[in-house]
């Protein structure tokens, strides 16, 4: 069995220096290490329970079927601070059949970000009996 001690997701992007812009300052993630040099240096972000790493220049934007969920204390004040740093909302803040309160946003290579907002009431926060 193996034994995972940490983990992250790698972000391989088109243009990295606007991607650490994107990450670094329109979302505002504070960078846990930052490796090499130039503009092909590598940044880690703290990602809440994980990491984000941007690194490497890729040829061609990452696959449409990586999408990263991030989970925010209130969607509706994160919608409003993201338009106001220049952020394309792709979808403003809605409550899902589930419950969530889900919106999203794009990278500027086009990885689709969902930023979620977990109710008080809602069982991913609470379990009656438990």
């Amino acid at each position: 069995m193996v034994h995972v001690l940490s983990s992250r997701t790698l972000l391989t992007p088109t243009d990295p220096e606007r991607s650490r812009v994107f990450y670094g300052e329109r979302l505002g993630l504070s960078v846990y290490r930052e490796f090499g040099t130039g503009p092909g240096r590598g940044t880690v972000y703290f990602l809440g329970g994980g990491f984000l790493e941007v690194s490497g220049r890729a040829e061609t934007p990452p696959s449409p079927a990586v999408r990263l969920w991030l989970q925010v204390d209130d969607v509706t004040a994160a919608h409003d601070e993201l338009r106001a740093q220049g952020v394309d909302v792709v979808r403003p803040p809605v409550k899902e059949p589930w419950g969530l309160l889900e919106m999203w946003i794009a990278d500027p290579d086009g990885v689709r970000i969902a930023l979620v907002e977990v109710p008080a009431e809602h069982p991913m926060r609470y379990r009656p009996g438990v």
